[in-house]
């Protein structure tokens, strides 16, 4: 089994194409899904968060706007959550590893996975990259994102020229769905034949 790591900077794309990996019939271990999971109604994470941030859940589970204000702009507080948050993502990702243990190439879908040491558990790693352009473009658009939400994010993350130098494949993501889909069906066909990578 190759594990790839995929990842990318905030709106560059990168969940289309972990959708493309899996449309190809590859499987894919969704970090912020599970994140969702875990911090959704009844999800093992909410009781917990709610002790270090109080007044941050409700019947839904946890409130991500609520979460979001409560560690915005602050390191500490954002390390004390991030110290909840991944374990519990590593556990989850075990299990997917183990129940396809016989497909011969995975996704590991993670945002922060140089940021977070995730990349040295996996055996190759894909970056998902588009100009810098439109990758603001993408994620002004967002509802509830502002200039100084979207600049924070940015400035805990890896810039994207680091992550492309330090990446084993970077798929573009700046031009069409088609050429970024046909980009996506090479990398798999490439780590999918025998000695691939």
């Amino acid at each position: 089994m190759i594990v790839l790591g995929l990842t990318g900077s905030i709106g560059m794309g990168k969940s289309t194409v972990a959708r493309m990996f899996a449309e190809a019939g590859v499987p894919v271990f969704d970090a912020d899904a599970e994140v969702h999971r875990l911090q959704g109604p009844g999800g093992a994470l909410v009781a917990a968060i709610e002790a270090e941030f109080p007044d941050t859940t409700g019947p839904e589970g946890v409130d991500r706007t609520m979460l979001g204000e409560a560690v915005f702009g602050d390191p500490a507080a954002f390390a004390r959550l991030e110290a909840l948050v991944h374990p519990a993502v590593a556990a989850a990702r075990a299990a997917f590893l183990a129940d396809n243990a016989a497909a011969p190439l995975v996704v590991l879908d993670v945002p922060l996975l140089f940021e977070a040491g995730g990349w040295q558990s996996v055996d190759k790693i894909a970056v998902v990259s588009a100009p810098a352009e439109v990758q603001r473009a993408r994620v002004l658009a967002r509802p509830g994102m502002t200039e100084a939400r979207f600049d924070s994010i940015v400035a805990r993350q890896m810039p994207d020229a680091e992550k492309r130098a330090r990446a084993d494949y970077v798929i573009p993501t700046g031009t069409s769905l088609e050429d970024t889909r046909e980009h996506v069906a090479s990398l798999i066909a490439c780590l999918s034949a025998p000695g691939g990578g």
